[in-house]
């Protein structure tokens, strides 16, 4: 297997958001080439800087532009794909759900089907999601576990997923999905997500308002583990590896919302200050993965703890909001 991506051109979609951002800085480390294409463009609330965007080349534009994408793959002779932009608030997607559709399901479609045209294509990434597999009684999620998902967002991933997986079984397209439980870490500008909305209270001595009933389950898993991941599994598909396959990313160690929020405070060295508001609506309830298969196959393993990747995103928003 090949050991960098290093003069690879790869196009990010969702460059900017809080995952895109962190894959767009590893990748100019890397020494990739890399394309950008983002419904927004250098927005303040994104953790590239002026000297990323020297870096690489940034489009605005929106994935479901079929003659954009095409171009872009064209042009740039793009040999890999990161399919990551999409309506990511569970919130919005019930709020504005054929905004959701349009972009989770169609934007997916248009991606896959320019990468179909372009022969050149050597990988493509699906960012899927934990929540594509909908709710199940048996825990934790394996990716063999039917995909059936029950509200506007879970149900854009099911959709997205499965199209991926026709793809790959259909034409042959080099594509690999991702699904990963919920992804913290430093550049989340998103705060209806509760880790970073409780780091922002605890900092500025605001009571954080919960909004479900403080025992939902999620798997945390830190951006910089969920990058790395994402890098190993180019590489191989590059090297004619995993193609159809798709991998969950998780650290294995699920947690329900108020120990996690005790968890933060207690890192700053603060006490709690909460409100639990029970008024959650069109969420899953419990969900976490399983990622032996990932470990097994890719060789990729979580470098952060909760705790140490907490510690990190907690200094990190202490200066950036500070």
């Amino acid at each position: 297997m090949t050991n960098n991506l290093k003069n690879k051109n790869i196009l990010i979609t969702g460059f900017e958001g809080f995952l895109g951002s962190h894959l767009t800085r590893q990748l100019i480390i890397e020494g990739a080439n890399v394309v950008g294409v983002d419904i927004k463009t250098r927005r303040k609330e994104t953790l590239l800087t002026n000297n990323d965007y020297k870096m690489i080349k940034a489009v605005k534009g929106s994935v479901v532009n079929a003659d954009l994408i095409g171009r872009l793959l064209r042009n740039y002779s793009i040999d890999i794909v990161f399919h990551l932009a999409a309506e990511a608030i569970v919130g919005n997607s019930v709020q504005e759900p054929v905004e959701a559709f349009t972009t989770n399901i169609a934007g997916t479609w248009t991606v896959l089907e320019n990468c179909r045209k372009n022969h050149s294509i050597k990988a493509v990434i699906i960012a899927s999601s934990d929540k594509a597999y909908g709710s199940h009684k048996k825990l934790p999620y394996y990716e063999d576990t039917s995909l059936r998902g029950d509200h506007p967002y879970d149900v854009s991933k099911s959709c997205a997923d499965l199209i991926s997986y026709t793809y790959y079984h259909t034409y042959r397209l080099p594509v690999a999905i991702t699904r990963c439980g919920n992804i913290y870490g430093p550049g989340d500008f998103n705060f209806s997500r509760i880790v970073p909305e409780a780091i922002r209270c605890m900092l500025s001595g605001r009571k954080l308002k919960i909004r479900c009933d403080g025992k939902f389950t999620r798997d945390y898993v830190y951006v910089k583990d969920i990058v790395d991941g994402y890098i190993m599994l180019a590489k191989n598909l590059v090297c004619g590896r995993f193609a159809g396959e798709s991998f969950n990313f998780s650290n294995e160690d699920p947690i329900t919302v108020e120990p996690l929020i005790k968890k933060i405070y207690a890192l700053a060295g603060k006490k709690p200050f909460y409100q639990i508001l029970n008024k959650t609506a069109c969420e899953i309830k419990h969900q976490y993965l399983a990622s032996g298969k990932a470990r097994k196959m890719l060789g990729w393993n979580p470098s952060y703890t909760l705790k140490q990747g907490l510690q990190e995103t907690i200094a990190w928003y202490h200066k950036a909001l500070g």
